[in-house]
C-alpha cells in the first residue's frame, strides 16, 4: 500500500530556514515523481517543487524559485524539501505527493497528482 507521510513542519521566523521530509512506502522513487505543495488558510492548493524519477530533474514554482531545494534519497525512500529565506507568504499546510512516471510528466497543479500525504504545518512568523 502506498503511504506518504510528511515531517518536520514548525514556526520559524522570517529570513529563516527548515527542511520538512516525506517518507515514502509502497513505491519506489524510481518509478514515481515525489512532488510538493502546500495550502495557506482560505486559499487553493498549489505544487511548489517535484523532482522526477530516475533522472532526479527538479522544477520549482517561480514563487520559491532559489529559495527552496527538493533532494531525495533513493536509499531511505525519502524526499525533503530544504527552505530557505522564508516568508510570512510560506505559511501553509506542506503535502508531499506521488504520481507514477508517465510520459508526458506532471505539472504543479494539484489535479495531476494521484497520492497524498496528511501535510505538515508550517508557520513563518515573528
Amino acid at each position: 500500500q502506498l503511504r506518504l507521510v510528511e515531517s518536520g513542519g514548525g514556526l520559524v521566523q522570517p529570513g529563516g530556514s527548515l527542511i520538512i521530509s516525506c517518507a515514502a512506502s509502497g513505491l519506489t522513487l524510481d518509478d514515481y515523481y515525489i512532488g510538493w505543495f502546500r495550502q495557506a488558510p482560505g486559499k487553493e492548493r498549489e505544487g511548489v517543487s517535484y523532482i522526477s524519477p530516475r533522472a532526479g530533474r527538479t522544477t520549482y514554482a517561480d514563487s520559491v524559485k532559489g529559495r527552496f531545494t527538493i533532494t531525495r534519497d533513493s536509499v531511505k525512500n525519502m524526499v525533503y524539501l530544504q527552505m530557505n529565506s522564508l516568508q510570512f507568504e510560506d505559511t501553509a499546510v506542506y503535502y508531499c505527493a506521488a504520481r507514477i512516471i508517465s510520459r508526458p510528466g506532471p505539472t504543479l497543479r494539484p489535479v495531476d497528482w494521484s497520492y497524498w500525504g496528511q501535510g505538515t504545518q508550517v508557520t513563518v512568523s515573528s
